[in-house]
């Protein structure tokens, strides 16, 4: 059987031709990639911009050279997928976050960040949602339905507080850090959550039985979701400290790490549950007890590997989102109702800013009540820091809107290329506006220097080495928590007033007595040959 080999080169080299398109825009974007660091880098001082402001001017930058390049045909090197983003890129981002948040601090104002994260996105959900329906339906939409206004609310939900946390130091003002990075995390995997319930059913008859199972859903995402993260984490620590991978390879180490985290997620994916939930807690565990099962040389490695990971991910969105908001097919669609456009956009921001302070100063009054010193209570002028802080919106807004309104990045439906736009809208205005106003509002608002000084010796600081465990804080704090003269609870007011500090003791009674002697941690020595036993380390620590 012959083949025809003047049929098989024109398509050898049309599919040459398109592996070369593709190698040169992979190539321009790294190169972009590269810009980004280097002019971030060379503004780091400055007191307006900051790396995700950069990446967002870099891109839009990009995009108009690639529109008069093209014609007015396209503004992207690369075409959106919500599997690039969802599979590849977010996850490095909210493993990072688990793996480096100070455990102490997000732990002590759990109750807090769970409230503004969990309790005030349904908030925000309900406000964005109710009124997306009443003002949207008035106006010459096109064909959005039920699904379409409540996936808005998720959407919209999503804050991006990855500008603020560039510009907050976590040893000078360690409260507010803490509530706005934990909030920021919790708040994008219920915001995730909330989109997936949504999107599972169907609301054309809603009803109080729907209703009641959709909370249902969104309970056992949440739940779910963090046991399989803490479980996969636990497993992750048991294998390296039975196998003990460090005394042929630390590769071994690290790789086991690395593909852990990536596999909770993806388990996590394969049973639609949340994976930023997942690989979040995840990262949790593996700082508490993997990463301090494994050699030196590793927890340097792994330290900066994930750090380098999340980072390059931040930037290669915000670069993206950059190009994106010029692309001209979405534009096209709307061009003929400008005004309608402009008017969306508007009131979807009107709805985010009150959708926010709707929940962040309730609940900060709330919050204050169960806190008995004054220095730990949340201040007006934090309050609005925390406020601010969440208007921003970015890369998980943006990766909903196109799973909700596209198909592969592309719409032609007029109702859909509004949401689009009006989207990419927010986003930049959003972050561009409030994220350059971010700096100037912070030294604004933010503590004297005398309070901030009480407020530094009340609280661990930042590890400066990784030698120092990478999530702990000092010997001496933790030896306090577990001290026997801490006052214990004697009433319920006393545990609602100093939970944190109650609720650690007896977790820290738990895991020493159960979980560390299984799972390793701090503390914890590998067998090696020759070396003293992991028993006469801990006898020698008095542990």
């Amino acid at each position: 059987m012959g083949v025809d080999l003047r049929s098989v080169v024109p398509k050898m080299n049309l599919s040459s031709a398109s592996d070369y398109t593709s190698i040169v825009a992979i190539t321009l974007f790294v190169a972009l990639l590269c810009a980004c660091i280097v002019i971030g880098h060379l503004l780091e001082e400055n007191r307006w911009m900051n790396e995700s402001i950069t990446a967002l001017a870099i891109g839009l930058s990009t995009g108009v050279v690639i529109l008069l390049t093209s014609g007015g045909t396209s503004s992207h090197l690369l075409l959106f997928s919500e599997d690039l983003f969802f599979i590849y890129l977010l996850p490095p981002i909210i493993f990072n976050a688990g793996f480096q948040v100070k455990k102490k601090q997000f732990f002590r104002n759990f109750m807090t960040i769970t409230l503004f994260g969990a309790v005030g996105t349904l908030i925000s959900f309900v406000i964005i949602s109710l009124g997306a329906i009443i003002l949207f339906k008035k106006m010459n939409m096109g064909s959005l339905e039920l699904g379409d206004y409540l996936a808005i609310g998720a959407i919209l939900s999503a804050t991006d507080s990855v500008c603020t946390l560039q510009v907050l130091n976590q040893d000078e003002t360690p409260l507010l850090y803490s509530l706005v990075f934990g909030e920021g995390v919790v708040n994008d995997a219920t915001s995730v959550v909330l989109f997936n319930a949504v999107q599972s059913f169907d609301l054309s008859h809603m009803n109080p039985s729907i209703a009641l199972q959709l909370i249902g859903n969104f309970l056992y995402l949440f739940v779910t979701s963090t046991l399989l993260g803490v479980a996969a984490g636990l497993l992750s620590a048991y294998i390296i400290k039975k196998l003990y991978f460090g005394r042929h390879s630390t590769d071994r180490e690290v790789a086991i790490m690395i593909l852990m985290a990536y596999l909770s997620y993806m388990l996590a994916e394969l049973f639609f549950l949340s994976g930023i939930l997942t690989v979040f807690f995840c990262g949790i565990v593996m700082s508490h007890y993997t990463w301090h099962n494994v050699t030196e040389s590793s927890r340097v490695t792994t330290k900066h590997a994930f750090a380098t990971l999340s980072f390059i991910a931040e930037i290669f969105i915000f670069l993206y989102v950059g190009m994106d908001a010029l692309d001209i097919e979405k534009w096209s669609v709307v061009s003929d109702s400008p005004g309608t456009s402009v008017a969306v956009s508007s009131i979807l921001l009107g709805l985010v800013l009150v959708g926010r302070a709707a929940f962040v100063f309730p609940l900060s009054f709330l919050s204050n009540l169960t806190r008995k010193s004054a220095h730990e209570k949340i201040g007006l002028n934090q309050q609005v820091t925390i406020w601010w802080a969440g208007l921003m919106r970015g890369a998980v807004s943006m990766a909903l809107a196109y799973n909700q309104f596209t198909k592969e990045g592309h719409t032609q439906l007029r109702g859909n290329s509004i949401m689009i736009t009006s989207t990419i809208t927010v986003v930049l205005f959003s972050t561009v506006v409030f994220g350059l106003m971010t700096k100037p509002l912070v030294r604004l608002l933010l503590p004297s220097s005398k309070q901030l000084v009480r407020m530094i010796s009340s609280e661990p600081v930042t590890p400066k080495s990784f030698i120092v465990p990478l999530l702990g804080h000092g010997q001496d704090s933790e030896a306090d928590l577990c001290s026997p003269n801490m006052p214990r609870p004697s009433s319920l007011r006393m545990l609602l007033t100093t939970p944190s500090r109650s609720v650690h003791y007896y977790w820290r009674k738990f895991d020493d007595a159960f979980m560390r002697p299984v799972f390793g941690g701090r503390g914890f020595v590998p067998f090696v040959p020759g070396s003293p036993t992991e028993r006469s380390l801990h006898q020698e620590q008095g542990e």
